[in-house]
């Protein structure tokens, strides 16, 4: 959603009628990962993607007959489905697909009131109603509880009850996913599949050292959707003209920083700085957190004299086994640019738990559907 934001806020602000698409559900290897949306306006315009090109001229089609008045639709593509094959969904997963019109202006002001609180960074899930024993299409809107209460309904109190607990846990952990209840919000039944989409404020990227392979992970790190901030505490060094891509440039102290600042499991940190003055009370704070990833930049023997500071200053070897060290991965990287696609690459094998290896010497499934999920 985040991708095409702008576009959906305007299309709302503007009173454009349009259908929007929503990958709900992937089964094997797929281009998308459910929550992944494709908005289709009535002049035609297309923004957005659900499956990077596979199936998006049949989405449009149904996007345009819902547009028209079809009422919403769950549409499936999968290898197995003749139909979604001559479309060319040949990556060998399964999506399924919901689409539903925003063609009323109580539709758009519905929507653009969660739009609004996803552009200011205030968590909110959306929960809709795929199939069952309730009307598809039907939508809460969810908030944290101490926000207010949920809005919208999905057809029953006892159901909205049960989602709202349900989305409320979810947001929480930043995590989307399908849910099955009864059709009066009854436990352990199939009688209604609700898909909850949270929006979770972007996870943070806390960079420390202000030196030039800083600038670089700071770029990647915006690019991936972290919400970046660079410490340093060398007034010449931590400038913002020094890292223009940043959301934030501090000057302090690195771990005076760090046990002052919120960090989740979600949150990525690095440490750039290899300096033993900084190093230490700054890893010493860090393995206090539930950071998903505290990589450390330095050489073998830098690592080992790091490791041996760390427990004298009393890390234990549980702690010291959630250090990235040296950080990154393997690709032979000389440059800060490289070296920051390298520290890019290690979080996002950490967060999915791939290999790290070539995906050519490698057989199966090219998506891992597990891994670290909280990092992202």
């Amino acid at each position: 959603m985040r991708d095409i934001l702008p576009d959906l806020r305007a299309r709302c602000a503007d009173g454009v009628p349009f259908a929007l698409a929503t990958v709900v559900a992937v089964h094997g290897s797929a281009p998308r990962d459910p929550g992944a949306v494709m908005a289709v306006d009535a002049a035609g315009t297309v923004v957005g993607s659900v499956s990077g090109g596979c199936v998006e001229g049949d989405v449009y089609e149904v996007a345009r007959e819902v547009l028209a008045g079809a009422g919403p639709r769950v549409v499936a593509y999968g290898i197995s489905d003749d139909e979604a094959f001559g479309v060319g969904l040949t990556c060998g997963g399964t999506i399924e697909v919901l689409v539903r019109a925003y063609a009323t202006a109580a539709q758009r002001a519905d929507l653009a009131a969660v739009l609004d609180l996803i552009a200011a960074d205030r968590p909110v899930a959306e929960a809709t109603v795929l199939s069952g024993a309730a009307e598809t299409g039907a939508r809460l809107v969810v908030r944290p509880s101490d926000a207010g209460p949920a809005t919208g309904t999905l057809g029953s109190e006892g159901l909205d009850a049960a989602v709202t607990a349900d989305a409320r846990g979810l947001l929480a952990q930043g995590h989307t996913a399908i849910q099955w209840y009864g059709a009066f919000g009854q436990r352990r039944m199939q009688e209604v599949a609700v898909f909850i989409r949270t929006y979770a404020p972007p996870p943070r990227m806390l960079v420390f050292g202000a030196i030039d392979h800083a600038a670089a992970t700071a770029r990647i790190g915006s690019f991936l959707g972290y919400r970046v901030t660079v410490c340093d505490a060398r007034p010449a060094f931590a400038t913002r003209e020094r890292f223009p891509t940043a959301d934030e440039v501090v000057r302090a102290w690195p771990h005076t920083y760090l046990e002052s600042t919120e960090v989740d499991a979600r949150t990525v940190i690095c440490v750039l700085t290899h300096d033993p003055k900084f190093d230490v009370p700054l890893l010493l704070a860090a393995l206090r957190t539930p950071a998903a990833y505290i990589g450390v930049m330095g050489s073998r023997r830098t690592h080992h004299d790091r490791l041996a500071r760390l427990r004298e200053a009393g890390a234990d070897e549980a702690a010291l086994s959630r250090l990235a060290s040296p950080v990154g991965l393997d690709l032979g990287a000389r440059t800060p640019e490289e070296t920051a696609v390298s520290i890019a690459a290690e979080v996002i094998q950490h967060r999915w738990g791939g290999t790290g290896r070539p995906l050519g010497e490698l057989t199966g499934a090219i998506h891992h559907p597990g891994g670290q999920t909280g990092i992202r």
